[in-house]
C-alpha cells in the first residue's frame, strides 16, 4: 500500500506521477493530483484541469479569463471549444 502526499491515505491502488522536473508524488485520486499539481487561473483562481491558456507566461483557464486579466496579447486569444468550425 502507498500513501497519498496530499491527504495521507493508504491506499492499495494508489499511483505515482512523475512530473518533467523529475518530481515523483504519489496520490490515491485524481482529486488530490489536481489539488497538488495543476495551476490555479491567474484571473480566477480556479484549478486550471483541462488545457488552460498561457499568455506571456501566465496561466488561465479559459479565453475569458485571459483576456480580463492579460495584456493586449490576451484579446487575440479565442476559446474554440463548442465553436462551429467555419
Amino acid at each position: 500500500m502507498a500513501t497519498c502526499d496530499v491527504c495521507g491515505n493508504e491506499y492499495w491502488m494508489a499511483f505515482e506521477v512523475r512530473t518533467v522536473g523529475g518530481g515523483v508524488h504519489t496520490f490515491d485520486s485524481f482529486e488530490c493530483a489536481i489539488q497538488r499539481l495543476a495551476p490555479r487561473c491567474e484571473h480566477c483562481d480556479c484549478r486550471v484541469i483541462g488545457h488552460g491558456v498561457e499568455v506571456e507566461g501566465r496561466f488561465f483557464c479559459c479565453a475569458h479569463c485571459a483576456r480580463s486579466a492579460a495584456s493586449d496579447l490576451g484579446a487575440q486569444i479565442r476559446d474554440t471549444v463548442g465553436a462551429h468550425p467555419g
